[in-house]
């Protein structure tokens, strides 16, 4: 069962630092059945930790040449996409609707060109592929799904241009695994009309 404990990136705060020195988060604490604690980070570690670890469905290709691209898309979205387009407008509505504040109007149109372009990309990969890195799900899906989502919350992504990246994200919204996701919700930023919907 795991604990949500939040803590703001950066922030000097003397608990985050013992478990992770580059004051980035996610961390993952890990009490493995051998005892102890196991401190994971950044993202990338802690989906192959919980993969090797705990992976009774997994969410890494069988082949070497399958993983490379898994790990490839899941770096994308992780990185890629979140400095060029979460950065831009999700992640200060996020950070003001905790009281942190931004000051310059939002890059609406750089932002609308970078989804375009990645939606592109997307809807280029899924005609060739079910899943976003091939037959099965991945990590890759994983974290297209949670870096659209943060979008999706503040209604920034253009679904109805791109029917097959609707349909994909329809799929991972429908998981069990994402009930919890879709139901938190900031205070003070309403989430969109649709974000818990997963027919949309």
């Amino acid at each position: 069962m795991a604990r949500i404990i939040e803590t703001r990136p950066g922030e000097q705060d003397g608990d985050l630092a013992k478990v992770n020195p580059a004051l980035s988060v996610p961390v993952l604490i890990d009490e493995p059945p051998s005892g102890g604690e196991i401190a994971v980070a950044p993202v990338g570690a802690i989906a192959e930790y919980l993969e090797e670890a705990y992976g009774e469905t997994p969410l890494l290709p069988a082949t070497s040449a399958g993983r490379a691209e898994a790990r490839r898309l899941f770096s994308w979205f992780t990185d890629k996409f979140d400095s060029e387009a979460t950065a831009l407008i999700a992640r200060p509505r996020a950070l003001g609707a905790r009281g942190r504040r931004w000051g310059d109007p939002e890059p609406i149109r750089e932002f609308s060109a970078a989804i375009v372009w990645h939606f592109d990309y997307l809807s280029f990969l899924l005609e060739r592929r079910r899943w976003i890195a091939g037959d099965r799900l991945s990590i890759a899906d994983l974290a297209a799904g949670a870096a659209l989502s943060v979008n999706d919350y503040f209604n920034l992504l253009p679904w109805a241009d791109f029917p097959d990246v609707r349909d994909w994200y329809a799929r991972i919204k429908s998981r069990p695994s994402m009930r919890s996701i879709l139901a938190d919700r900031l205070d003070g930023a309403p989430a969109s009309a649709h974000y818990e919907n997963p027919d949309f």
